[in-house]
């Protein structure tokens, strides 16, 4: 089944009359689950209205590259980073040009040249511009760049012309901006992914945790099942929405997490430790709540079990992947970890620096492993887990 859940799509609408089917396509795109965000042409602005689109996509309207406001903070820079894909529908023979000529002439060619995300064209114009040999040039130039191309339909036109050059449905456009996000790099494994943070209870009021949100284990289980994995999750304290497509288990406190994690355990090929587990636990938990009448009070702490440690120790353990947060001589220490605990690879936090990391939507990392040292830059944490997934799949499966 095609799903765009929790995919971020910009769509730029541009000079053609079938910008009037715009709106339609951005509700295609919601409908499998896409947030949406709209780049508005001065073209397409002749055609459809700014408000039209904003008030189906729920999103501000983009439309001014020069917009003082917006470019405070890099607007187009950020559109393009927000961006999983581009789609411009409906792509006029102007914009089609500036794009194959590379051209930064408007926030939308500017979003475009500025991102990393997929790109898909679907062109709309009348059947001889299409046919053209300067608008076909064009799109093999565009194609070469494995930009996708949603083909124009035969038909009747507004011109009162017959022929190709017709924008395709709304359906059509949804479904092969969906397919570009469909990936069986890991289908058939099963991959148990930790994530959260876990709670060490003091008394029956107060606990022992961190600032673990979930988002960067959440962000791995959606990469996973997108690269068509089966997916057990096991969660402590989050703050974000799970992937109703993995098999989600609830842990409490680390030992709860470490009982979980060895029941399910056997069978997986891949374990990703992304959790933020308590080292240490509260050796004897008050039944009833500490009293501040003791303003001397000491708190006695025991280790927890590493979880990590047990699993690479196990006889026919899967492919282990670890994360380290680190906030001094970072790459250091998370190398130590890989080797102490025998993983295959970890990945390794700055939480030191409050731009990105716990509680954040975004995240830089190092990817390390006995041959590999790689750098993760700054990106929303969804891509940074496909980039994650990306470099496992190619170095370690």
């Amino acid at each position: 089944m095609l799903s765009l859940t929790n995919k971020r799509i910009v769509i730029g609408v541009s000079g053609s009359i079938a910008a009037y089917k715009s709106p339609d396509i951005v509700r295609r795109l919601q409908d499998l689950g896409a947030e949406v965000k709209v780049i508005l042409t001065d073209g397409g602005a002749k055609f459809i209205t700014e408000l039209a689109l904003q008030s189906i996509s729920q999103n501000k309207v983009h439309n001014n590259l020069w917009d003082k406001e917006a470019e405070l903070s890099m607007g187009h820079i950020e559109l393009a980073k927000w961006a999983d894909a581009i789609l411009i529908a409906p792509a006029s023979a102007n914009t089609i040009a500036n794009i194959s000529s590379g051209k930064a002439c408007d926030l939308l060619t500017s979003v475009i040249l500025a991102s990393d995300a997929e790109l898909l064209i679907a062109p709309a114009m009348n059947q001889q511009m299409y046919k053209s040999n300067a608008l076909q040039d064009n799109l093999n130039t565009i194609k070469n760049r494995n930009v996708e191309i949603i083909d124009p339909e035969y038909g009747d036109q507004a011109c009162g012309d017959i022929g190709q050059g017709r924008l395709a449905s709304s359906s059509e456009i949804a479904e092969q901006v969906a397919r570009k996000f469909t990936n069986n790099k890991l289908t058939g494994k099963k991959v148990l992914i930790t994530l959260g943070a876990t709670i060490e209870a003091i008394d029956p009021v107060r606990y022992i945790s961190n600032h673990s949100s979930g988002k960067m284990g959440s962000a791995l289980v959606d990469a996973c099942i997108e690269s068509g994995a089966d997916v057990t999750c096991i969660y402590g304290n989050i703050s974000t929405i799970l992937n109703n497509r993995s098999n989600n288990i609830s842990a409490n406190s680390a030992e709860q997490m470490h009982t979980k994690v060895m029941q399910n355990i056997k069978n997986q090929d891949v374990f990703i430790a992304c959790a933020a587990v308590s080292d240490y636990r509260v050796k004897n938990i008050a039944h009833d709540k500490i009293k501040k009448d003791n303003l001397d009070l000491t708190i006695e702490l025991t280790p927890n079990k590493d979880i990590l440690a047990d699993v690479c120790k196990l006889e026919e353990k899967p492919i282990c992947i670890g994360f380290a947060a680190e906030t001094q001589n970072t790459i250091e220490n998370a190398q130590k970890k890989l080797k102490n605990k025998a993983c295959d690879a970890i990945i390794l936090n700055d939480v030191s620096n409050d731009d990105f990391g716990f509680n954040s939507d975004e995240n830089e990392v190092y990817f390390l492993s006995k041959n590999i040292n790689q750098k993760i830059a700054k990106n929303s944490k969804y891509k940074v887990a496909k980039k994650i997934i990306k470099i496992f799949i190619k170095e370690l499966l």
